[in-house]
């Protein structure tokens, strides 16, 4: 019997993971080999736990000390460079059109909305499907995207700058030197982001461009209540 495929978790509610746990429980195909609530876990679980495929949460919290979302916009490319096998599938409540064009755009092999039980039912296939090269959009997150001509239209924000406001987000008292060092690129060239993202949105701050962002659904939004999934 060929090797199970190896599923990664991260999301802060202990219910979601049992969840997942359950539906994988008596898979032939698919083994949790590590949940964390924190993203900055990741690397190290990662390092630890080789995997096939990460389940992740659009606003889990950096850490116990830092309750600010962890920057998935910026750390799903990151994860792909460092690797390139590793299939990255983003469970969330959120339906922003924006968000999740982004997340897609950052390399994330599918996107299922948390209340989207026919697909979390499938779960099981849907991971085996990304595994093996697919991608998976759940009904409700594709038809969020088609909705209103959505498709093709160009994002209000390039990906680069949504990936230094989503760090900013998280690190909200970091430097520019510190910003840039973190995204492996100059301090000129952060600023030259940060900037154009403020024309973009309209604003003069980063503080101010950070809640523009989360108001239009272009980077972590405000966590809503999660639903246990159905066992």
């Amino acid at each position: 019997m060929s090797e199970k495929i190896r599923v990664a978790i991260l999301d802060d509610h202990q219910t979601i993971i049992d969840g997942y746990r359950f539906r994988f429980g008596n898979s032939s195909r698919v083994e949790v080999v590590s949940a964390i609530s924190y993203g900055a876990e990741l690397q190290g679980t990662l390092e630890k736990y080789p995997t096939d495929v990460l389940l992740l949460d659009v606003n889990v919290p950096v850490s116990a000390e830092n309750p600010n979302p962890y920057p998935i916009l910026h750390i799903i490319p990151d994860l792909l460079q460092k690797y390139p096998n590793l299939a990255i599938l983003v469970i969330s409540m959120h339906a922003d059109r924006g968000l999740i064009r982004a997340v897609m755009q950052a390399g994330a092999s599918g996107y299922i909305l948390k209340d989207d039980q026919a697909t979390l039912r499938d779960l099981e296939n849907v991971v085996a499907s990304v595994f093996s090269g697919g991608i998976h959009l759940s009904r409700q997150a594709n038809e969020a995207l088609l909705k209103s001509g959505e498709v093709g239209r160009e994002a209000p924000l390039a990906k680069r700058q949504l990936e230094v406001l989503s760090l900013c987000l998280s690190y909200p008292d970091s430097s520019t030197a510190e910003l840039a060092k973190k995204m492996s690129i100059s301090n000129s060239t952060v600023r030259n982001l940060l900037s154009g993202a403020y024309l973009k949105l309209g604003v003069r701050t980063r503080i101010a461009a950070i809640a523009k962002a989360r108001q239009l659904g272009l980077i972590s939004p405000e966590s809503p209540t999660v639903p246990t999934p159905e066992k």
